[in-house]
């Protein structure tokens, strides 16, 4: 049950950012007895791998935090997201971490079904990210793209370690954060409606 928390909670904070969670477990892979990755997934843990998924990770955060780049970098991950989420739930779940010791042997075979779960679950934070950035864009002038952009970063960092060694935790703030995007959204609609039905 655990590992499935775990790769539900890094795919989800694929959702938000794509890199992190990729990034994150390669690191703790390589550089700590925190994760051991199986050997299907050891290549996250690559020099290489880990240079290229640092500069992803870097033009992600720049071009994130500016209004109108920011939409069009998130048409853009529509597909790269759900992927990574894909990735990181196959990756995590199957994964030796401080949390999972002897993690579930339905994520070791072919891992289609834990990477399509994972292809959902990255989904949900995505669309709410996607629908929700456009309309607080255009209700705070743009100024609302850096701060929100932000906090989109250290939630998907705090998801990803939160995942590895605290997953029940993981999950309670995945919830939070997802209620968050949810507020956010439905209130940025409603300022929008208020805003085209006020008298001008």
């Amino acid at each position: 049950m655990l590992e499935l928390i775990t790769g539900g909670t890094l795919a989800a904070a694929a959702g938000l950012n794509a890199y992190i969670p990729m990034l994150g477990l390669g690191l703790l892979s390589r550089f700590t007895p925190i994760v051991d990755l199986p050997s299907a997934w050891a290549w996250l843990e690559n020099e290489w791998s880990l240079g290229i998924l640092g500069v992803l990770l870097l033009v992600e955060v720049l071009v994130d935090k500016f209004p109108a780049l920011d939409s069009v970098n998130d048409v853009l991950q529509t597909v790269v997201r759900p992927a990574s989420g894909g990735m990181v739930f196959s990756a995590g779940s199957a994964s030796s971490t401080v949390a999972v010791a002897d993690p579930a042997g339905f994520v070791t075979s072919a891992q289609f079904w834990p990477f399509l779960i994972g292809i959902g679950v990255a989904l949900v934070p995505h669309v709410l990210k996607s629908l929700a950035r456009p309309v607080l864009n255009v209700l705070t002038g743009g100024a609302g793209a850096f701060v929100a952009s932000l906090f989109e970063d250290l939630g998907a960092l705090l998801l990803t370690v939160l995942a590895v060694i605290v997953p029940v935790l993981a999950l309670l703030l995945l919830i939070v954060v997802v209620f968050l995007l949810v507020r956010r959204l439905r209130r940025a609609v409603a300022e929008r409606r208020e805003r085209r039905a006020a008298p001008v």
